[in-house]
């Protein structure tokens, strides 16, 4: 696609075109598409062309994916169409035939009208062909000194509205509320239950509804309080082991299964991903409509990372329930694989925004049909920078769904995203909304230099024993693959985890991990969310991460599951705008503070001083 420099040019001779079809001239042509071949003959007669303006904004939507849209158009309509750029608006000028014009011009009207927005159309058909000395600046300044009509805003939202109940109107019947209070459950008192919340992390619940308040449910106890009336997913988890639900179950499902939405927050390893995935079985088998007439997926999970969207998906194929089938979208996995599961038929979907999105886009997956939507660390997803993706695909979710958020933390990023997609949501939050490192990690902190970090590392690293475990943690993908190659040289069997390396190559190096066929992980943050891996004993931060909430995660992939582990936290000069975060942190999990951060933390703080004064 081109349009024309920023002078206006003389309208086109029919030798100037037929110069244009030989390919020596188009510049500022829009989607001719030819290159060597005769157009049809229509839009070289001599008739002039039927001018109007849409918005510089527009004209995208009229070219359209590589000129599909205008090339549609020209070849219906046996029309050439030339596109202009100005300051706002540009020019359209169609050749050939009138009929064909007023054709052409209602198609690109039709296309422009679609997108929902305000443009202007002012059509003239020039009885003069005008000559090269009419400068475009001046029609420009004629256009200025018409009166603009103002916008009327409540009409737009008025249009808008009545658009969005058009949208929706056809949507088949939703049913949310299934729980039935077990006789245990109900008898607890409200000391009981407070007394209960209170010496299981200090669970705290609130209603984020407006107005007069809903009384918070009683926890779950035993799963059979939550469960009983599913037998096959007591089958399921008496199979996988557990004795009790933990903390964020206990509290989280009793709420969700009454239908309302549900913001849980806790850290990681607490059990989040069951706490959401067993009622949504349960809400997604139970709908008053069949699967087959569904017609596509009814439950939805949004994840940042592949490799959290490949360990969710294997704990849903694990508590399978009534035959309900899942497929995992994530980038970097076979597209065409993707593409060929889900149009193949499927009940859940689990997915990485920007590949869910791109299949979106490409009408490759319908999203109408979810009723149960989560968003599962949805402050990770907002830190890699899934909003607009988020955004998009929720737009063609049901409004009138059940959506449940999980997040480690609770900034006001993640206020914002619970208040614009979910409806008088209710809160859990297990421990404290202030951040937190797990109490169960001893945190060392050693502040060295920069050169001094690598013999550092590999003295650590040959003092663990055999049964010990390690992820070490780095900023860059370089330094990710720098040491694991100079361990791998010095005979110390090694993995890495990074975005580069292929997606098989990541899967492989955590199943390496997992098994134990190596003991030492090499990892970016990619693996500080979420992972699964219980018996780690020893996380390494060869560099400080980009902010204090990433260190708490780190720190957590260790201590998980009741037991205890050990941080090792390197940090030199250029991390000393972090300390006085990080002795806050320290602080509140009770943990010896070195002299030397103290004294970094210190530094800093006169350094902002002295800096604020200069301003000043």
């Amino acid at each position: 696609m081109a349009w024309a420099p920023e002078r206006k040019r003389a309208e086109p001779t029919p030798r100037d075109l037929r110069a244009s079809r030989e390919g020596r001239g188009g510049r500022g042509q829009a989607g001719s598409g030819t290159s060597g071949r005769l157009e049809p003959r229509a839009w070289c007669s001599r008739e002039p062309p039927l001018c109007f303006q849409i918005k510089n904004n527009m004209i995208g939507v009229v070219i359209g994916r590589g000129g599909s849209k205008i090339k549609d158009i020209q070849g219906t309509t046996n029309t050439k169409i030339q596109i202009i750029r100005g300051d706002s608006e540009a020019e359209v000028k169609i050749f050939g035939s009138k009929d064909m014009k007023a054709e052409a011009k209602a198609a690109i009207e039709t296309l422009v009208k679609k997108e929902g927005r305000s443009y202007r159309s002012e059509s003239s058909v020039e009885n003069v062909v005008p000559s090269p000395s009419v400068a475009r600046g001046s029609s420009r300044e004629n256009t200025d000194k018409e009166a603009r009509p103002l916008i009327d805003w409540d009409q737009v939202k008025a249009e808008v509205l009545e658009w969005e109940k058009r949208k929706w109107a056809d949507l088949p019947p939703i049913k949310k509320n299934f729980y039935i209070e077990s006789k245990a459950t109900s008898s607890l008192s409200q000391v009981q239950a407070d007394t209960w919340r209170k010496e299981n992390f200090n669970i705290v619940c609130d209603d984020l509804k407006d107005g007069e308040k809903r009384p918070t449910p009683n926890p779950v106890c035993k799963f059979e309080d939550a469960l009983e009336q599913y037998p096959e997913l007591m089958k399921s988890i008496q199979k996988a082991g557990f004795k009790k639900p933990t903390p964020i179950q206990s509290q989280a499902w009793p709420i969700i299964l009454q239908g309302i939405d549900l913001i849980g927050i806790a850290q990681t390893g607490t059990g989040k991903t069951l706490s959401y995935l067993m009622p949504g079985l349960i809400h997604l088998h139970a709908q008053p409509i069949s699967r087959e007439q569904r017609n596509g997926p009814g439950m939805l999970v949004l994840i940042p990372t592949r490799e959290l969207a490949l360990q969710v998906e294997a704990e849903c194929s694990k508590y399978s329930y009534k035959g309900l089938k899942s497929v995992c979208i994530y980038g970097g996995g076979n597209r065409k694989g993707q593409i060929k599961d889900v149009t193949r038929g499927v009940d859940i979907i689990i997915a990485t925004p920007g590949r869910l999105n791109d299949l979106q886009m490409n009408n490759f997956v319908s999203l109408r049909s979810v009723t149960y939507l989560v968003l599962d660390e949805a402050d990770k997803m907002l830190e890699l920078g899934f909003e607009h993706q988020i955004m998009k695909i929720l737009l063609d979710v049901r409004p009138d769904r059940q959506t449940v958020m999980t997040s480690a933390t609770w900034p006001d990023s993640i206020r914002r995203l619970a208040q614009s997609y979910l409806k008088e949501p209710m809160i859990v939050y297990v421990g404290t909304l202030d951040l937190v490192a797990v109490s169960t990690v001893k945190q060392d902190i050693i502040v060295t230099s920069e050169e001094e970090k690598r013999s550092l590392t590999q003295e650590f690293l040959q003092s663990l024993s055999p049964e010990d475990k390690v992820i070490v943690f780095v900023t860059r993908k370089l330094i990710a693959d720098d040491l694991s190659s100079d361990l791998s040289i010095q005979g110390i069997p090694v993995q890495s985890l990074h975005g580069d390396r292929e997606q098989s190559d990541r899967e492989q190096a955590l199943e390496d991990f997992k098994s134990g066929k190596v003991k030492i992980l090499i990892a970016t943050d990619l693996a500080s969310r979420g992972l699964d891996v219980s018996d780690v004993t020893h996380v390494y931060n060869y560099n400080f991460p980009r902010n204090i909430e990433e260190y708490v995660h780190r720190v957590g992939r260790t201590g998980r599951a009741g037991k205890t582990g050990i941080s090792v936290t390197l940090m030199t000069r250029d991390d000393w705008k972090i300390a006085g975060e990080l002795i806050q942190i320290l602080q509140k999990a009770n943990q010896s503070i070195p002299e030397e951060l103290v004294s970094m933390a210190e530094r800093y703080r006169l350094h902002q001083q002295k800096r604020d004064m200069g301003r000043k």
